[in-house]
């Protein structure tokens, strides 16, 4: 019998609610989610994967019995399991090997959605061997995953690999050029609301821009790459200030603003990485009448790398959904944008225009309609 995929859903098992209702908030962007606390009764239909939230080590006989089952029917079904640490080693493992849970990670981790999407894929690939691994769906998985490398070296402290981000900027470049800036967009947010998914979309936006240009294959791919590591340094911000869900304070601001000299300080360790891409990491938030930050620069001394990043970062970030606002239609951004031309180059806003429009509407990019 054929399942209808209204009735796929990730199964979401925890005891601690107010954390459960943000977590199958961000996986519903991808997958219907069901949340069950211990003890409910044990779903039904056709789970896609479970996500574990819970204390596996209960002495009371009726809670063992439950968690029992539950971890006989998640193995019966041979579906993919995410656990979710608790922070004691010894109990974490036991509890891993007890849901045959394929990933452990850190609830506190950005990377729970892009983890699970994987581990569904996986298990999908596996059960179709036959199907394609390389379409575009697959490649943006591919590419949130890159991302979310390079994002927790960040936050190690560890300057994030030349290898993995150039990976991902020739993913970023292939998938827009075949399926267009809209088609890119609309793969991108089905993942989680996050700075990957944010870096994910400029770089998209810098792709299209750069087709739109008619850039050389190695300009392509340098404005590609500043784009998808533009917002490096945020790694290494707090995340009660990342994931505010509001206004931040004047003082939340100033932390906030640090990100740009942590990105660009970070990548400056690593002597693959150009000088260009770090003035295009450090610089991307300054604008042309000195309003901007970290070092108030004026235009004569932004450089046109920066200008093209600076004008992918503003229209991404308007459009994105936030939790404290809806998202912006592709017009009203760039009408926004326009009024913003004493601080964003008004004659790449001209030449960006189609970009707009195409991420409106789907239509075609150059790269695409050109043949390349």
């Amino acid at each position: 019998m054929k399942v209808d995929s209204q009735d796929r859903y990730v199964c979401l098992v925890s005891d601690r609610r107010e954390r459960a209702e943000r977590l199958a908030s961000g996986i519903a962007l991808v997958q219907p989610c069901r949340t069950i606390e211990p003890g409910a009764a044990l779903p039904g239909g056709h789970p896609v994967a479970f996500v574990i939230d819970m204390a596996a080590d209960r002495a009371e006989a009726e809670s063992a019995a439950w968690i029992g089952r539950l971890a006989g029917l998640i193995r019966a079904r041979a579906v993919p399991c995410l656990y979710l640490a608790r922070g004691n080693a010894v109990q974490d493992a036991a509890a891993r090997r007890l849901f045959g849970a394929a990933a452990m990670i850190d609830p506190r981790s950005a990377g729970i959605v892009p983890t699970l999407l994987r581990l569904v894929e996986e298990a999908q690939a596996r059960a179709n061997p036959g199907a394609s691994v390389g379409g575009p769906r697959a490649r943006v998985g591919t590419a949130t995953r890159l991302v979310t490398r390079l994002f927790d070296a960040a936050a190690a402290n560890r300057p994030p690999s030349p290898a993995v981000a150039e990976e991902g900027t020739e993913i970023v470049l292939d998938t827009v050029s075949e399926v267009g800036i809209r088609g890119w967009l609309d793969l991108v947010w089905r993942h989680d609301i996050s700075v990957y998914q944010h870096s994910l979309s400029v770089a998209g936006f810098a792709a299209a821009f750069a087709a739109e240009l008619g850039l050389s294959g190695a300009d392509r791919r340098r404005l590609a790459r500043a784009a998808l590591l533009h917002d490096v340094g945020k790694a290494l911000i707090p995340r009660a200030i990342l994931e505010k869900p509001g206004p931040l304070t004047p003082e939340e601001t100033r932390v906030m603003q640090t990100h740009a000299d942590l990105g660009a300080d970070l990548l400056g360790r690593e002597a693959a990485y150009a000088p260009e891409i770090l003035d295009v990491v450090r610089h991307h938030h300054e604008r042309l009448d000195g309003s901007g930050y970290p070092e108030g620069l004026t235009a004569p001394r932004i450089g046109d790398l920066v200008r093209l990043v600076a004008i992918c970062d503003v229209h991404s970030a308007l459009t994105e959904r936030r939790v404290y606002r809806p998202a912006m239609t592709h017009a009203q951004a760039f009408a926004i944008m326009e009024e913003q031309a004493g601080q964003l180059d008004p004659d790449l806003l001209r030449a960006y225009r189609p970009v707009v429009e195409r991420a409106a509407t789907g239509a075609p990019s150059l790269a695409i309609a050109a043949g390349g």
